[in-house]
């Protein structure tokens, strides 16, 4: 029998609920789609002039300046170049977002050795003689190669979501910025601190130039080993001393009979470099080691021949005589100590060149110095001293100049070996008049020569060998050929470090610290300068401390020319209509004019019949790039000088930082920088250099192409830059992972604020909760623009990750989810929370904007589609009056008793005895007065997000379940019981309370009754 129902009485069916429901509607996609999205993106930015309109949103705001540390343009960018451009756009990105004008103006290093070893590389495939080609033609097919990268990088740099003037960056090769370069060279030349003299310089015998520490690596090295003789050079006293003792005469001296112990001793020393000994000028010792003389007792044997004979006395280190004499193959016991050698009586000794004689050369006295280098750790007590083959050698043989030429010794500093790592006549025996012609210590392509060898046969047969190896160990190499290098003393042109410039006050409260030199003055600078890490202060200090004489020239062709005119004598021309004629030529037509024909009359003019001659060697790009600063930053009116951060890798303490920091206080008397930042170096999973040996090279091409550059940035920022990266699937993996929870949450939000209307609800009106939130938006507002500031990125994205995960999509939303779907439109909760979720989405897009700016833009327009873009907001104004310390701190506790309550859920959920939170009404067991008043005072059905919840006091059942790190609470699950909301789905007895509409609750039969009223309400087909 059929039932009739009265008109008035609708059934639930009659009404689509689903209508009815706030439920979040958004057209973000879940899925991001980045490495097509992306350039899109650009393009829009493009198209509507972004960098334009930065820059117009910026106009009298106060500048905030990163100037960018120029990359060379050879070849595709790398991981590590990623790494340093996106921490440079998060930081500009932050102070234009922050009420600055921040722009960032990129820069490339276009000349040096990198380009025309590249080029080179071409001739050499092609077999090519590069002299043979005129050098200007040269050099316009190295300037034609950076151009190309130029454009290669532009787009790759770009590609990351970098955001500058890529339209019109600076160059070095530039004709405008060469002319700059030149002038600063100039500046030192006029002032006096550049001279020209030589040194032993790290010398690339392949790529045929000298190198700046920043362009050598160490990698391991066999080499020959040698412990070479020196005989004793008897002076007259000890001489006469010695005939004296054979007569029979009394009263000796001390000295004397010092002079007698050494009579016919030799001085033993060890080197791995064999080839350096023609050299050789002198041996260093050190007054804090016990040297003796020890004499070989064992006899010689026929069967087992050595070179260290019977009854020869050697001078050594006491704690190394034992190992020598090992290595020399003396048996044990075969030596004995006969007496001791005080460092006084070193003092004034010379020896014999241990190849006196060969080819008539060599004859010259070789002096003991003494050597603050000099230790008993390994050796034999005494170092080999060759001026023209180390930095120690030839500081200890300039320190003694005066002493040497007081002793009637030469302090003539030879030239042994040429560019191409031949011997010279500086080294007779070996040189090109020899047997043979000239030994070579290395060939062009960086394998060892006939040197050693010849070297090694030579003291042999002399008798001043006693004993040879080899060692495996690290040996400087040139970072582009891979190849060892060597020391050579060269001709070179320098910057002294500690010449006294004069009247240069060196610190803030107008006293003079010492003398006005470089040194002095880069030391002042780097103490007023913030270094991020700390670290970074130490190390450049201890750089500039103890660096030799600043060496400026290259001998190579591509670059900007050292442009003066010396004299025989080594004088620098003066002359300002020179250096303006210069200077004017190359603005005209770039470096090139120093090279043209007629370059030197042309300049010259009327000085050109006097004896000047043009200086051919180049600058070393680090003077190009150190100085940048006046090029770009002083010559742009949208910069200024100093930049406010200077930022790239840590092993720029020893490149770009230093050379800036010295160009700059040479021509300026400060730093061109405020602050120095420094990031560690890319490394795989594994902690391993990346190589494409190992396969483990991670491209940032390759993670773009696969995942987007927002992930890759998303690596950057939360990573600890301040040291070593790793990189690899693993680890972008789990950066896949945290940036789909972040953007699942930006949709959710954008889904929900679909239904925004703008209303407000004053602070005092907000629930706790929503209070709450507007505290932690308080906090998190200070912590981001701290960490900006701070450039602790790792700590911003880690906070707002967290914040997103834990405190918004894992409590917050999903409490209010109920309330935003289901309340009465003009319900006060409601229209709080909405208010909250949008001032939550307003700060927490912008304050990723900087990290991700693709995501945030895409995110920020589809909630604001009239707006230009988020790059051109500022951060939202966050009221400190949000913070509620105590208000915090309760729910701190509230919040441990729902993880309570959530985990005996979750375990009901996972056996599947509930589907839904909404069908459990358990009952809470806390033992703490306060803690159950806390949980007592809220609605914690609403919190624990079930349908109903009993508190009750005590400890619970000992099968309650409990979280051992949680004392006191214990749930007991129990189902809900009544009827299911229609509307809510949750279970209540109040459902079929309302008699208009029986199947839902009395909070959402009012919801109805608000949409029925507004229009709302749709009847079901």
């Amino acid at each position: 029998m059929s039932e009739t129902k009265s008109p008035s009485a609708k059934t639930p069916e009659t009404f689509d609920y689903s209508t009815t429901l706030f439920l979040p509607q958004t057209d973000f996609p879940m899925r991001a789609g980045l490495p097509k999205a992306e350039p899109e993106w650009i393009a829009k930015w493009d198209a509507m002039d972004l960098y334009g309109e930065l820059r117009r949103a910026g106009r009298g705001r106060p500048k905030y300046v990163l100037h960018d540390g120029p990359p060379y343009a050879n070849g595709n960018l790398h991981i590590g170049h990623a790494l340093n451009k996106v921490l440079k756009d998060v930081i500009t990105r932050a102070f234009q977002m922050r009420g600055y004008d921040s722009n960032y103006v990129p820069g490339w290093d276009c000349h040096g050795l990198p380009i025309e070893w590249k080029i080179e590389e071409q001739y050499r495939a092609k077999g090519l003689d590069k002299d043979q080609v005129p050098i200007n033609e040269f050099r316009q097919e190295c300037r034609d190669f950076a151009t190309h990268w130029i454009g290669v990088q532009t787009e790759e740099f770009r590609r990351l979501g970098v955001e500058g003037d890529f339209a019109t960056p600076y160059l070095t090769m530039n004709f405008d910025s060469e002319a700059v370069i030149a002038g600063e060279l100039l500046k030192f030349a006029m002032s006096g601190q550049l001279y020209r003299g030589s040194k032993p310089v790290m010398w690339s015998v392949v790529e045929k130039t000298a190198l700046a520490e920043a362009e050598v690596e160490y990698h391991d090295y066999e080499s020959d080993t040698i412990w070479a003789t020196f005989p004793v050079r008897m002076s007259q006293e000890a001489q006469m001393g010695a005939m004296m003792q054979a007569l029979d005469v009394d009263g000796l001296s001390g000295g004397t009979e010092s002079a007698l112990l050494l009579k016919d001793a030799k001085v033993v020393i060890w080197t791995t470099t064999p080839w350096t000994i023609p050299g050789n000028r002198a041996i260093t010792f050190s007054d804090r080691i016990s040297y003796g003389v020890y004499a070989v007792t064992a006899p010689d044997d026929p069967e087992s021949p050595r070179w260290a004979k019977h009854g020869e006395r050697y001078l050594l280190a006491d704690a190394l005589a034992g190992e020598v004499f090992a290595k020399a193959r003396v048996p044990q016991g075969g030596w004995q100590r006969v007496g001791d050698v005080a460092p006084a009586d070193l003092e004034g000794l010379v020896c014999d060149h241990p190849l006196k004689g060969l080819a008539g050369g060599y004859a010259f006295p070789v002096p003991l110095l003494y050597g603050e280098h000099v230790t008993d750790d390994a050796g034999t007590g005494f170092v080999h001293t060759a001026p023209s083959h180390g930095r120690e050698d030839f500081d200890a043989f300039i320190d003694a100049k005066r002493d040497l030429e007081r002793r009637g010794i030469d302090p003539t500093i030879p030239f042994p070996v040429d560019d191409a790592g031949f011997y010279t006549k500086d080294a007779p025996g070996f040189d090109e008049a020899s047997e043979g012609g000239a030994a070579r210590v290395l060939d062009d392509k960086g394998k060892k020569g006939d040197a050693n060898a010849r070297v090694i046969a030579a003291l042999t047969e002399r008798g001043n060998l006693i004993a040879r190896g080899r060692l495996k160990h690290t040996y400087p190499h040139s970072w582009r050929s891979k190849k060892p290098v060597i020391y050579r003393n060269t001709p070179q042109w320098f910057v002294e470090m500690d010449k006294d410039l004069g009247g240069y006050r060196l610190d803030t409260v107008g006293q003079t610290a010492g003398e006005d030199t470089l040194r002095n003055r880069a030391l002042t600078a780097i103490d007023q300068t913030r270094f991020v890490p700390t670290s970074g202060q130490n190390r450049l200090r201890g750089m500039i401390a103890d660096r030799p004489d600043w060496v400026l020239s290259r001998q190579r062709a591509w670059g900007v020319p050292i442009c003066v005119f010396v004299n025989e004598d080594g004088e620098i021309l003066k002359d300002d209509a020179v250096n303006e004629r210069i200077l004017q030529a190359f603005r005209e037509e770039g470096a090139d004019a120093w090279f043209a024909d007629g370059a030197r009359e042309r300049f010259l003019g009327s000085k050109a019949n006097e004896n000047w001659a043009m200086v051919r060697d180049i600058l070393d790009v680090w003077f190009d790039s150190g100085s940048t600063h006046a090029f770009c930053l002083e010559k742009r009116p949208d910069l200024k000088w100093p930049a406010d951060l200077y930022l790239e890798g840590s092993d720029q303490h020893r490149g770009w930082f230093h050379s800036s920091l010295l160009e700059s206080c040479g021509t300026r008397g400060r730093a061109p920088y405020n602050a120095v930042l420094t990031h560690g170096f890319v490394m795989d999973e594994e902690g391993r250099k990346m190589s494409k040996s190992l396969g483990n090279v991670v491209t940032p091409q390759e993670v773009i192409k696969q995942s987007g550059a927002d992930i890759l940035r998303l690596w950057v920022v939360s990573s600890d830059y301040s040291e070593d990266l790793r990189l690899g699937k693993t680890i972008l993996q789990t950066n896949v992972d945290s940036y789909r929870k972040l953007r699942n949450t930006v949709r959710w939000m954008l889904g929900t604020l679909a239904h925004d209307r703008g209303e407000t609800v004053s602070h005092d009106e907000m629930p706790e909760l929503e209070r709450l939130m507007l505290h932690r938006l308080a906090e998190l507002d200070e912590l981001v623009r701290k960490g900006y500031d701070g450039f602790d990125f790792k700590r911003i994205s880690r906070a707002l990750l967290d914040f997103v995960v834990t405190e918004l999509s894992a409590f917050y939303f999903d409490v209010r989810k109920d309330s935003l779907y289901c309340d009465p439109p003009s319900a006060t909760r409601r229209k709080a929370s909405l208010q909250v979720v949008r001032m939550i989405f307003d700060r927490l897009v912008t304050w990723l904007a900087p990290m991700l700016p693709f995501t945030t833009e895409e995110a920020w327009l589809s909630r604001y589609p009239k707006a230009k873009s988020v790059h051109l907001e500022q951060f939202v104004a966050t009221d400190p009056a949000w913070r509620d310390e105590a208000l915090a701190a309760r729910w701190k506790e509230i919040r441990k008793v729902r993880r309570v309550v959530m985990g005996a859920l979750e375990e009901k959920r996972r056996d599947k005895v509930i589907g839904s939170s909404l069908e459990a009404w358990p009952t809470v067991h806390i033992t703490d007065d306060q803690l159950r008043a806390l949980a007592d005072s809220v609605d914690f059905a609403e919190i624990a997000i079930t349908s109903g919840l009993r508190i009750e006091a005590g400890d619970g059942p000992a099968d309650a379940f409990r979280l051992p790190e949680i004392a006191g609470v214990a749930v007991v699950f129990e189902k809900a019981q009544g009827a299911k909301c229609a509307r809510s789905w949750k279970i209540t007895g109040d459902v079929g309370s309302d008699p208009e509409f029986p199947d839902v609750s009395v909070r959402d039969a009012e919801a109805l009754r608000e949409l029925k009223a507004d229009g709302r309400l749709t009847t079901a087909a």
